[in-house]
């Protein structure tokens, strides 16, 4: 079982920086896929980025454009993301996920979830 905690969330202005956190309780965190998604109001939640156990693969979601970082930490069971340049649509809340299952971008990989972080951007 894995429990995940996300932090790092907050008011911003567009053009601003984040560094979203998660931590993960387990022993067998460094095994999992760790995923990050984003929910905005009135929206389905959509995939933002994954990473692999080792680090070596990562994965974004199709509007990243090289505005977002996925890294992991296995030592610490953590795992960020870097978000740069904020826009007012990045405001969402912002989940992260670990899994096992085969495509990394697709929510029902995921079988462990947070309870988010909320990231607004004001204009």
């Amino acid at each position: 079982q894995v429990q995940l905690t996300e932090s790092g969330g907050g008011l911003v202005q567009a053009g601003g920086s984040l560094r979203l956190s998660c931590a993960a309780s387990g022993r067998t965190f460094s095994s999992y896929v760790m995923g990050w998604f984003r929910q905005a109001p009135g929206k389905e939640r959509e995939f933002v980025a994954a990473i692999n156990w080792k680090g070596g693969s990562r994965y974004y979601g199709d509007f990243v454009k090289r505005r977002f970082t996925i890294t992991r930490d296995n030592a610490h069971n953590k795992v960020f993301l870097d978000i740069s340049t904020l826009k007012p649509e990045d405001t969402a809340l912002y989940s992260c996920a670990a899994g096992v299952g085969p495509v990394p971008y697709n929510a029902p990989s995921y079988a462990h979830w947070g309870q988010g972080t909320q990231v607004t951007v004001s204009s």
